[in-house]
């Protein structure tokens, strides 16, 4: 693809850094006095997830990568990787576990729609929703007098993933959670 000018990239703009696909996650053109102006910007790669900060004059240019977001469902997972389906086509998307961290797989649920990322024809991983609806599987029993205050227990959802939920939350209630740093956001129909 074209070269990019770095003082037009704004955020969710992907360009490639070091051989690897990166997403703009913050940019700020700076522009000191008796100095020449400069951008900074923070870029996550997309396939190992580390973030990098970037300091580059304005006039430099960065490599633009075209990235396609489309709907699949999350179908299983093999000795290979993860599958994904699409629902107009029924391909199937394999994605290796290299490509999912560990906090992305703890959100992975079989028959839940999810964002496969391709950046030049090519899987790059998946983007989680803001929030996801999941089934408490495992939770202990609140006890009565616990509740002077804002009490959490730890759950464990469908996926193995554990989660603190406040003490009213029972096994096979459903509730929402917070695909950013994994809080709960309340019960879900």
């Amino acid at each position: 693809m074209a070269a990019t000018p770095v003082i037009n990239l704004r955020k969710g703009h992907a360009v490639r850094h070091n051989n690897d696909v990166c997403v703009v996650t913050d940019t700020e053109l700076k522009t000191p006095p008796r100095m020449a102006s400069f951008v900074q910007m923070s870029v996550r790669s997309i396939t190992i997830g580390k973030m990098y900060n970037l300091r580059m004059t304005s006039n430099e240019s960065l490599e633009s990568v075209n990235l396609v977001r489309d709907n699949h469902e999350y179908s299983y997972k093999d000795g290979d990787g993860y599958h994904f389906i699409h629902p107009d086509t029924f391909e199937d998307v394999l994605i290796g576990e290299d490509k999912l961290d560990a906090k992305t797989r703890g959100y992975l649920i079989e028959g839940q729609k999810y964002l496969v990322v391709f950046a030049d024809d090519v899987v790059a991983g998946i983007e989680l929703p803001a929030n996801i609806i999941m089934t408490i599987t495992d939770s202990p029993a609140g006890v009565k007098g616990d509740s002077a205050n804002n009490v959490y227990k730890e759950a464990i959802t469908e996926s193995g993933m554990r989660v603190q939920v406040p003490l009213f939350i029972n096994n096979g209630d459903k509730v929402s959670i917070k695909t950013e740093d994994g809080t709960y956001l309340g019960r879900a129909n």
